[in-house]
């Protein structure tokens, strides 16, 4: 049975950290020095969680959902050709600012802000956006975030509970301050209230369509990994608001959405859960050297 879990738990490591995601796990838990945030905290405990493959599944689906981003997406990605690579190093980074150390962070930030002055374009009516862009960076925060909390509440292995929610959203909110974005809401009600006050500006472009299409029913994956990530999918549209569905072309069946997804969605984390804990990749790369 251990050497049934290291080889998921090998698959899934190299899918979603990449081929160098060993070594870059070594540095970022092993590198001495200060980190952001303490080892308890709020962000880690969501952060190291295995609801983040359904929270994050949930958040690209809900960033579609804004035009801007989603044409920033289709004009200067290669999302399609490259989704893995794409999803690696998001994750690193999501790992470096939360585990690593604040000068590895520091660099990451910077990092991701030198590739954003370079989204620039136009919308069809002529609008100009930039990737750059402090509202838009706070609808791609808010997004994440909100889906992060949202998933960790119903599929976490220990879900937040009151100040800790908040606390959660206001160490999110120290992050994205130094990517750009001036208002980041730093309370769960604030976060409620960002997320609604964007309801405007969303729609389901064509766009935005076929990369949801892409994602739920086209994935680059071999046909014996499909049903796991099927069930993934379908854990992350039963976390979807309903106002989403159709914008998006999302089935919505709240009933069984609430009982066999939600059980499946329960499973599935319990298994990923499972199966990369307790792995001590840093060990790992060191036992290699």
């Amino acid at each position: 049975m251990p050497n049934v879990r290291d080889r998921i738990g090998q698959q899934l490591f190299l899918r979603v950290a990449g081929p160098d995601g060993a070594k870059h796990a070594a540095r970022i838990h092993t590198r001495p020095g200060p980190r952001w945030f303490e080892p308890d905290s709020p962000i880690v405990r969501v952060h190291g969680d295995a609801s983040m493959f359904i929270g994050g599944m949930r958040a690209l689906l809900l960033q579609t959902l804004h035009p801007a981003a989603m044409r920033g997406v289709a004009e200067h990605s290669d999302f399609r050709h490259d989704a893995w690579g794409r999803l690696a190093r998001t994750s690193r980074y999501l790992a470096v600012t939360t585990f690593g150390t604040a000068e590895d962070a520091e660099q990451a930030v910077a990092a991701v802000r030198r590739i954003h002055e370079h989204i620039v374009g136009t919308m069809p009516d002529g609008t100009p956006y930039a990737a750059s862009d402090p509202r838009l960076l706070r609808w791609v925060h808010v997004a994440e975030v909100g889906s992060f909390l949202r998933a960790h509440t119903v599929y976490g292995r220990e879900p937040l509970t009151g100040a800790d929610r908040d606390t959660y959203v206001a160490q999110t909110a120290e992050v994205v301050r130094r990517l750009g974005v001036t208002d980041p809401p730093t309370t769960e009600a604030e976060l409620v209230e960002a997320l609604a006050a964007y309801r405007p500006e969303l729609r389901g472009t064509p766009e935005a369509r076929a990369t949801v299409a892409y994602l739920l029913l086209h994935p680059p994956l071999p046909l014996v990994a499909r049903v796991p990530y099927a069930v993934i999918a379908a854990a992350a549209v039963g976390l979807m608001p309903a106002w989403t569905r159709g914008p998006l072309r999302l089935p919505w069946l709240p009933v069984s959405e609430r009982t066999v997804v939600r059980a499946l969605g329960g499973v599935a984390t319990g298994t990923i859960r499972w199966a990369m804990t307790p792995r001590e990749r840093a060990q790992e790369v060191l036992s290699q050297a």
